[in-house]
């Protein structure tokens, strides 16, 4: 009975900001994977276990999951072994492994090409310019924007969002903030047309800190301000936001109003993965949020 079951498509469950309920979420669908004796959907499930792991900063975890993966290949299909290898290249990147993960992404995009999986390509050239030094980033980002607005496919063409975002970020980090601002703003068009608000409310604080960055300090506190107040209304908390408001408010001399929403930005990002390798940024927070340690 088993096999004729429609197996759920595990995909649709990512929530990237809870690594640890996702997984949780995939690792309910592994019996009926395994009952279903589908090599593939098995394998695939497990690449995404992989890659909450990997979240979640588990890393060895996540190698572990991939090699229950690899022994599996032969006997699945290209789309099973790019995933995998996009799984493989994502956990030694976040590990600090750039360059074990480079030559996975590579591999990951022409397998993808040449199998006409499209949003994947898009994905693994996405990954290339993450990997890669900052004069590359931005022709693989170029690729991959073009690789996702030349698709027929809409999972691919879903992808020009992050790409803009990704470019923005490549324009910060050159600090060419006209050139950031621009694809920010594009990030933002793209987020309102999908009317996904988590991600509306994500593209609003990058065109938000650019402005600052541009000294167009008081029309990125208000926008900051706005956003808080939709987070609040959600019933949501954002660390970033707070960081934002907290600058901006330092930058027009308020700094005793800022010391506050420095120290709930400390509570918020101490706690988020994604900046464990933000120390400095951290203890800027912390010192500037008066927070005793």
């Amino acid at each position: 009975m088993g096999r004729k079951t429609k197996l759920p498509d595990f995909d649709s469950l990512w929530d990237y900001d809870h690594p640890g309920a996702t997984e949780r979420r995939f690792r309910e669908l592994l019996p009926a994977a395994l009952d279903s004796r589908d090599l593939t959907y098995l394998s695939q499930l497990l690449t995404q276990i992989s890659r909450a792991e990997g979240l979640q900063r588990k890393f060895q975890d996540a190698h572990m999951t991939l090699d229950r993966v690899q022994k599996a290949l032969e006997k699945t299909d290209d789309r099973t072994r790019v995933r995998y290898l996009l799984e493989r290249g994502r956990v030694f990147n976040s590990s600090g492994k750039q360059d074990d993960a480079r030559p996975l992404f590579l591999e990951a995009l022409d397998l993808a090409v040449k199998s006409k999986d499209d949003s994947y390509a898009v994905d693994a050239a996405h990954m290339m310019a993450i990997v890669e030094t900052a004069e590359k980033q931005l022709q693989w980002n170029l690729k991959a924007l073009d690789l996702a607005e030349n698709s027929a496919e809409e999972k691919a063409r879903k992808w020009r969002g992050s790409i803009y975002n990704n470019l923005g970020w490549t324009y910060f980090e050159q600090q060419q903030y006209e050139e950031s601002l621009l694809m920010f703003e594009k990030a933002l068009e793209f987020q309102q047309q999908q009317s996904d608000p988590s991600r509306i409310m994500i593209a609003k604080w990058c065109v938000a800190k650019t402005l600052r960055m541009m000294d167009h300090t008081e029309e990125a506190l208000e926008m900051q301000r706005d956003l808080y107040e939709q987070y609040q209304a959600a019933g949501k908390r954002s660390g970033y936001v707070y960081e934002e408001i907290a600058e901006c408010m330092t930058v027009m001399g308020q700094e005793q109003e800022a010391q506050g929403w420095f120290a709930a930005a400390y509570e918020e990002l101490s706690k988020d993965p994604r900046l464990a390798n933000e120390q400095d940024r951290l203890n800027r927070l912390k010192e500037l949020g008066k927070i005793d340690s």
